[in-house]
């Protein structure tokens, strides 16, 4: 044997295949950033007018005359290969505005349940305050309580 197989696992498989889905995606979505900005409409302007210019001049040679059927072959390729790209990268993006709206929606049903309970520390405290005696309710008892104890001394001093 000289190659280091493992005999208790068959070929073709394990964590050896070398294929990391989320690298690829993430690849995907640099080229299809990419696609979306100048820099590669201004490469592929420049691009195209050199093509159609070298052809035309015949410099080079004229490997692609008019009407460029090669260069129309290119680009549809191209696009056959950003569709998919572009996407893909819509699906991760769409899969992380997801995630992001549950994040928010666990968010504010804490701040939902932290809210009720403060409401009902408020409504405690407000009705402990209703039922705290006043200057008002102590008022009137102290009154009278003087008044018994004036009738009492009076009367204790007469006798």
């Amino acid at each position: 044997m000289a190659r280091a197989d493992k005999l208790g696992q068959p070929r073709g498989t394990g964590s050896g295949t070398g294929y990391d889905a989320d690298a690829f995606a993430r690849w995907a979505e640099s080229v299809a950033r990419f696609f979306g900005t100048g820099r590669y409409l201004a490469i592929q302007t420049i691009f195209v007018f050199l093509w159609i210019a070298l052809n035309m001049i015949g410099i080079i040679g004229r490997w692609d005359p008019y009407p460029f059927i090669l260069l129309n072959l290119c680009f549809s390729t191209q696009a056959a290969y950003a569709a998919p790209l572009i996407l893909l990268a819509q699906n991760r993006q769409a899969d992380r505005d997801k995630e992001e709206i549950e994040r928010d929606r666990e968010t504010n049903a804490r701040s939902l349940a932290e809210a009720e309970y403060l409401a009902r520390e408020i409504a405690e405290v407000r009705i402990m305050l209703a039922q705290k005696a006043d200057r008002e309710d102590l008022i009137e008892p102290l009154e009278k309580l003087t008044r018994a104890v004036e009738s009492y001394s009076a009367e204790s001093s007469h006798q």
